[in-house]
């Protein structure tokens, strides 16, 4: 990406949702702070203490459901969910109980590509034990700025798995 402001991405149209178990709690602390420097506005729906006992699927869930809500309301241009946990798996499970999430745990630079250009993933999820800080923040950086392909193919899977969300809820 071109240094001219004219190329520059508008990070401030990006919202992003933040929520995290015990096992990320220290990644989401430190992402968030970055993300913020960066120019993206982050809302942080916790976890806000470290609580070992704490469960993941209620804090997945609320991030979810905020995607949505966000969503629909169109008050952003876009809106995306980043969930941390101990592996990533758990919390993206979880996530994808909600209708019209399309969440996916990611561990690289080249999945992130993927997950958001045929994906159009909304959420993703982040290992708190697998991954350094600067790999987080560089798989975080490459989805964010990486954009739907927007093909007709992709388009059709996505609508065959919004068919079958509203069929089965």
């Amino acid at each position: 990406m071109s240094n001219s402001s004219a190329e520059k991405a508008d990070f401030s149209k990006v919202h992003l949702i933040l929520g995290t178990d015990h096992g990320g709690f220290s990644f989401k602390e430190a992402i968030k702070e970055w993300l913020t420097e960066l120019g993206y506005s982050c809302q942080d729906l916790g976890a806000h203490t470290y609580d070992e006992a704490d469960d993941y699927p209620p804090i997945a869930f609320g991030v979810a459901e905020a995607v949505v809500k966000a969503e629909e309301s169109q008050e952003h241009a876009d809106v995306r969910g980043i969930l941390f946990c101990r592996s990533g798996g758990g919390m993206s499970i979880a996530a994808n109980k909600v209708g019209g999430i399309r969440a996916v745990p990611l561990y690289s630079v080249k999945e992130a590509v993927h997950a958001k250009e045929h994906n159009n993933a909304n959420v993703i999820s982040i290992s708190g034990d697998w991954m350094t800080e600067q790999e987080i923040k560089e798989v975080i950086k490459t989805y964010l700025e990486t954009s739907y392909l927007n093909l007709e193919r992709y388009n059709r899977r996505h609508e065959q798995i919004s068919a079958y969300e509203r069929a089965n809820t």
